[in-house]
């Protein structure tokens, strides 16, 4: 499975259009970001591509009307998150307003989502 690294500038866009808010951390992830509500992620960016979870009106809202692409690897794109379509990339100053919004669209939706619980660590095994 191939994981595209995301470039120094594709993660200053993805920083540029998450919300500044005290409740959402964006963090690394495999090489790339994961913005994150309650512990929940909500945007992605997988190489180029962010990534949107939405519930599903809004993401077949979005994928009816936009040409989204799979967000993940290739052979395992991740359910309920819609890759924005690529070309918004390069088209300026007025796809980063649409891209914002679809942000906070899926920031609302995640944010109705119960805490992520954080996974217990288990014990390190004793050296022998």
């Amino acid at each position: 499975m191939e994981m595209p690294k995301a470039s120094d500038a594709d993660k200053e866009r993805f920083r540029s259009v998450v919300p500044d808010r005290p409740d959402v951390v964006v963090k690394p992830m495999f090489g790339n970001l994961g913005a994150f509500v309650n512990g929940n992620m909500f945007a992605g960016l997988f190489g180029p591509v962010i990534g949107v979870k939405l519930d599903d009106e809004a993401r077949v809202q979005l994928e009816s009307t936009e040409r989204t692409v799979p967000f993940g690897p290739a052979e395992r794109p991740m359910a309920g998150y819609a890759g924005l379509p690529e070309v918004w990339n390069a088209e300026g100053d007025g796809d980063d307003a649409r891209v914002r919004a679809w942000v906070e669209k899926a920031l609302d939706h995640v944010a109705t989502l119960p805490p992520k619980e954080p996974k217990e660590r288990k014990p390190k095994a004793a050296k022998k």
